[in-house]
């Protein structure tokens, strides 16, 4: 008579929650992997995220424009790069037309780096493609964009 199990469920507070509380363990245990293999190249999220404008870049970039590229407040930009500076990443290059302007640009080994960070990205990117059957991924992004 009543075929219940047609019918939508009813989602409850509690589904919601273990719902969003599932989304945020999974996104923090991506997370964590892209740490964990950027790390075997010696670079984290943040310094890849550098890296990667730099070497995308045609020029050096001044430190407020890396800051608007990678989402983050100069002051924390201008501790990255002294930080990949330390490490032969990059240069600090002085402005020819404002003296007050410093630019950063990737160095060789900066590069070398970058390369590698983003073959660890990409092995990433496939081992979590490889993990999901294709409907399983389109649903995932169906959601995903039905949340922002």
């Amino acid at each position: 008579m009543n075929d219940t199990s047609a019918q939508t469920p009813i989602v409850t507070p509690t589904d919601t929650n273990s719902v969003m509380l599932a989304l945020l363990g999974a996104a923090h245990a991506i997370e964590a992997r892209l740490e964990q293999g950027l790390a075997t190249v010696g670079l984290s999220s943040a310094k890849h995220a550098v890296l990667s404008q730099l070497a995308q870049a045609s020029e050096a970039l001044t430190l407020s424009e890396l800051a608007s590229r990678v989402c983050c407040v100069r002051s924390n930009m201008t501790q990255l790069v002294d930080r990949l500076e330390a490490e032969g990443l990059v240069r600090r290059i002085d402005d020819s037309g404002d003296r007050r302007i410093v630019r950063a640009a990737i160095t060789p080994l900066g590069e070398e780096r970058e390369a590698a960070g983003a073959n660890q990205v990409r092995q990433i990117q496939s081992e979590f493609a490889a993990a999901l059957r294709e409907s399983d991924r389109a649903a995932l992004e169906r959601a995903l964009a039905a949340l922002k």
